[in-house]
């Protein structure tokens, strides 16, 4: 039909009681702005982004590596020695840890995509499936760069309540205690003379 008219679209998309067309078509723009979708795509969606083409690349390299690494070892229900998996993936897990963390950074001042907010769904979902095996399935863990600067920090916040009552004690004026001793009249024996007489 090549009527372009507001009441051949309405009676052809609304037509029936359910409004099925209608329907479907709110369903997937929904999913796809809950998704974030157009955060993975350039701004005038003809592809991906590159970021995200890089991300994604560097999400196979990854899984690839880890079934490399696991080939030789059998997989079974009791908890393995990955230390190969950890120590041959080290470099691809932590380039794809570091993108991740850039493009988060990126997309909160609007990228590439000039959508803000989340990432996409996609690679949200990659970066978590790969968190949970390098952590979860395989025990590895990434040496934590800032252990020198933590440590630091918490011997000076320990040490400030030890600076705090020393400085406390040498600036304080310390005071003698000097001993009054009460000058009495009468010894006890005259109060109970006293007491005589007047009962």
């Amino acid at each position: 039909n090549s009527s372009e008219s507001h009441n051949c679209a309405k009676s052809i998309l609304t037509s029936d009681r359910l409004q099925i067309v209608v329907t479907l078509s709110e369903f997937f723009n929904e999913t796809w702005e809950a998704a974030n979708c157009a955060n993975c795509l350039k701004n005038n969606s003809e592809g991906l982004s590159n970021s995200t083409e890089e991300f994604l690349d560097l999400f196979n390299k990854s899984l690839t590596c880890f079934e490399q690494n696991l080939q030789g070892q059998a997989i079974d229900l009791s908890p393995n020695n990955y230390t190969e998996v950890c120590k041959n993936c080290n470099e691809t897990y932590t380039k794809l840890n570091d993108l991740y963390n850039h493009l988060q950074r990126m997309n909160r001042q609007g990228g590439e995509s000039a959508h803000s907010a989340h990432l996409c769904i996609d690679v949200e979902d990659a970066m978590n499936i790969t968190r949970k095996l390098w952590s979860r399935t395989f025990n590895c863990s990434l040496p934590c760069s800032d252990t020198v600067p933590v440590i630091a920090v918490s011997s000076f916040i320990l040490f400030l309540p030890i600076v705090f009552y020393l400085s406390s004690f040498l600036h304080s004026k310390q005071k003698k205690r000097i001993l009054i001793l009460p000058k009495r009249i009468q010894s006890n024996a005259s109060l109970v003379n006293i007491q005589e007489k007047y009962s």
